[in-house]
């Protein structure tokens, strides 16, 4: 697990793939068009290819072929996973040294 959350951390490291990941947690469940990412970021399509590729690698965003449209939607479960392992623990040894 903690492979995981560290590989998903170093693909959100990148600064485009942070912001394409922005992006489609803020598109929601119906996710963006390649297309819609591409001209929003202002990249060439073989750049979001690449950075695209990382992030589906991760488990963060999932892919999917709708007729001619390759569709991106940012894969919740897996976002709630590394925020709750981010946060599971926040302040726990300050709890324990308040309680002593």
């Amino acid at each position: 697990m903690l492979e995981t959350i560290a590989s998903q951390l170093e693909a959100l490291g990148n600064p485009t793939r942070l912001a394409a990941y922005r992006l489609l947690v803020r598109a929601g469940p119906k996710g963006l068009p390649v297309g819609g990412l591409q001209a929003a970021l202002c990249i060439p399509a073989s750049t979001l290819s690449h950075h695209l590729r990382r992030l589906v690698g991760v488990d963060l965003v999932i892919r999917e072929r709708q007729g001619t449209q390759l569709l991106c939607r940012a894969n919740f479960a897996a976002m709630d996973g590394l925020v709750d392992f981010l946060s599971s623990h926040c302040c726990a040894d300050a709890r324990a040294e308040a309680a002593a």
